[in-house]
Order: structure tokens, then sequence, then C-alpha cells
């Protein structure tokens, strides 16, 4: 290998394993988020969930789901043995167009710190009820195939692809598909017992830790840009670090944006500023900007971001109003402003057309709900997903992990 060729090399695979390395923080964003937004006796479980979720979704992906994702196969799914058909002919090495690109094992870290994160977005939405070891299930299947299967049809070279569907980095991919799994999950769940009353009041049930949720957005916060920077894919040119200078602009003002907007946006409805609409607000922003993060310019970034943060407190809302419970505004922020992301690509993207974006979004929606409806529906036949009325009044910690995260709160 050319000296220039083996610096580009060494720079890529290492710009995907940091990048990776920020994705893979994610992980603490998402569990500090979710246990700072449930109550204290549900803590432990979904602590549990979100570090165990993380290792089978790298031993799914690992055994099935990177091949399906990106080994040889058709338009609609991939193939292959593991880590097959796209290294060079050291095996090692993904050959691009002028010759080695980079590692191919940076590749595979990279892409399964995503799928987790795809993961991640279940588990606060079903929060607070469902059955641990169903969860956990789920994301065999989650992780292992229907993430991968239709991310192939759009990352792999499948059919998405070919008729122009853009995502840089993944607001449908990523984010709109775990909002599908987990809107498929919720409706079979149902709400938690007493949030909403039979004449159609709607009662607020209080997270017990703030300052963890806000420690775990901005943990998400700072580990974007490793999800959007990374998707830049190189750091071996000055085209490609200029790239990247642009996505963390705009990733951050994405999410200033979102948060400012929400806050606003809650301020006008409620009186009051309401802190969990802000960090939705700042997630929502995140999400909006992924699908697009290189193309627009700050300012037009910014006001992506907005437009998801303004989104987001009026989905939650809307979807309270539907008595469909969402602890942590899961489905809001990376559904609902995951398709306005998708659609925000055609604000700055000349290339992208909007049959593209809409055919992306009914592909990727529409099997991911339907895959996981499915999924949730056998799960619910054979074991239940459901924990029994008197396990959700005293909490999911002592039925399913038989411990307590705030021990010394418990009346003696």
């Amino acid at each position: 290998m050319e000296p220039v060729a083996e610096l580009q090399y060494v720079l890529n695979t290492f710009w995907f394993v940091l990048a990776g390395a920020l994705v893979m923080w994610m992980a603490a964003g998402f569990a500090m988020l979710e246990a700072g937004l449930v109550r204290t006796k549900n803590t432990t479980e979904i602590l549990t969930k979100n570090v165990a979720l993380y290792a089978i979704a790298c031993i799914m992906y690992l055994l099935v789901g990177y091949n399906l994702m990106y080994g040889s196969g058709n338009s609609f799914i991939g193939g292959g043995f593991l880590l097959s058909g796209i290294a060079g002919d050291d095996g090692v090495s993904y050959m691009g167009d002028a010759g080695p690109h980079h590692a191919m094992l940076a590749d595979f870290f990279f892409q399964v710190v995503f799928v987790a994160t795809a993961m991640s977005i279940v588990s606060g939405a079903v929060a607070e009820r469902m059955k641990l070891w169903a969860f956990l299930l789920f994301s065999v299947v989650m992780t292992g195939f229907i993430y991968p299967i239709q991310g192939h049809w759009s990352w792999g070279g499948g059919f998405l692809s070919e008729v122009g569907y853009s995502d840089y980095a993944g607001s449908g991919i990523v984010h709109m598909c775990g909002a599908a799994a987990a809107l498929a999950g919720v409706l079979l769940l149902g709400a938690r017992k007493g949030k909403y009353g039979s004449n159609g009041q709607i009662n607020a049930i209080p997270g017990a830790n703030l300052p963890i949720a806000t420690l775990g957005t901005f943990i998400l916060w700072l580990g974007w840009f490793g999800f959007n920077g990374g998707s830049e894919l190189a750091l071996d040119s000055k085209g490609a670090a200029d790239a990247i200078a642009a996505v963390f602009v705009n990733t951050n003002m994405a999410a200033a944006g979102g948060l400012v907007a929400a806050l606003i946006t809650a301020r006008v409805l409620f009186g009051k500023a309401d802190l969990t609409m802000a960090l939705n607000g700042a997630l929502a922003g995140l999400v909006a900007i992924t699908a697009g993060p290189n193309t627009p310019t700050p300012l037009l970034g910014t006001i992506i971001g907005a437009i998801g943060g303004v989104l987001v407190v009026f989905s939650i809302l809307t979807f309270d109003k539907l008595k469909i419970d969402d602890p942590v505004g899961a489905i809001s922020v990376h559904g609902v402003v995951g398709m306005w992301g998708v659609l925000a690509v055609l604000l700055s993207n000349e290339e992208a057309t909007l049959t593209g974006q809409l055919y992306g979004i009914v592909a990727i929606f529409g099997f991911v709900f339907v895959s996981s409806l499915i999924v949730w529906f056998v799960l619910k036949a054979v074991m239940g997903i459901r924990v029994s009325e008197e396990e959700e009044y005293e909490g999911v910690d002592l039925v399913e992990c038989g411990m307590e995260a705030y021990p010394e709160f418990t009346a003696k």
C-alpha cells in the first residue's frame, strides 16, 4: 500500500472507531434519560433493559444482523457469511474504488452501535409495565432481523437506495424504525394503570429524577456528534474534514433550536417552563437534522431543529389524547420527528426527491410496525408481555430484578 493510501486508511479507520465510541456512549444517555423519567420503583428494571439490550444487539448483529444488512443478496435482503460481502482481497479491509478505505471491523463496530440505538428507543416507550424477558426476546428479533432487513434497503444498496431515498445518518432508518417498533408494542401493551381516567382526563405520572434525565440528554447530545459526524464515513481529505465540521455545527444548532422552540411552545401552552418538554425538544432537534446534517446552512439547521421541537410538544399531547401511553415521549421524538427529518432533507439537498423520501417513510415504518406487531403478538400469546396489576403497583424492580434502585427511600 502506498504511504498516502495507508495514511488515508488509518485516518478513516480511526474516525470510524472514535465516532462509534461516541455513539456507544449514547447507550448511557438513553439509560439515564429513561431512568430519570420513570418512577423510583421501576428504575432498576429499566437500567437492566438498557444494558442488556446493548449486549444483545452486539451479539445478534455479529451473528446475523450485519450479514442481512450489508452482505451480498438482493434488493430486499442481504446475506452471506459473517462480515462477508464487502471485504477486499485481504479479507480485513473494505475496498473502495481507489483501494483500501478502512478496516472491516471498524465498519462493523460503527454499525452495531446504531442498531443498539434503535432498540433503546423501544425501551422507554414500554417502560413501567412490560415484562423484562418479553422485552429482551423482542430485542433479539429486532436487532438481529427487523432492523438489519430494512437497513439493507437503503444503506445496504437495496431498493430504497435505487429509488433515491436519502437518509444520511438515520432519521428514518434508525429513529423512525425504533419508534415504529415501540408503537406496535405500546398498542398491544396498553397504558399504565391510572394514566387515563374514565372520563377522559390525563393524569401526569412524573419521573423520579430530573437531574439524571437532564444528564442523559446532554450525554445523547454529545454522542450524536459521532452518530452524525461518523456517517460521513471518511476523514481522509480536506473535503471530508469540511463536511464533518459542517455536520457537527448543524447537529449542535438543530439541538439548540429544538430545545428553545419546545421550551417556548410549552410556556405558551402551559404557562410554565416544562423541563421534560425542553429535553425532548433537544432530542427532537437532533432527530430532525439526522437525515441531512451535511447540506443545510447552520441557520437552516437551527430552523429544522426548531420545527422538530414544536412538533414534539404537540405530538406528545396528541398521543396522550389518543390514550397511547409513552412515558418518555420516545414515539413522538423519534417517530413523528423522524418523519419530519426525512422530509426536511428536501430543503437543502437538491438530489433528494419528495417521492423517494415518502417511499422511504412508508416502506420503513410499514415494515417495522407490522413485523414488530407480529412479534409482540406472538410473545403476548406465548408468555405475556405485561406484568400483573399488583406487580405494576409494587413496581417492576422487585418483581423482575429483586432489588431497588433507591432502597433507602423505602419505608421500614
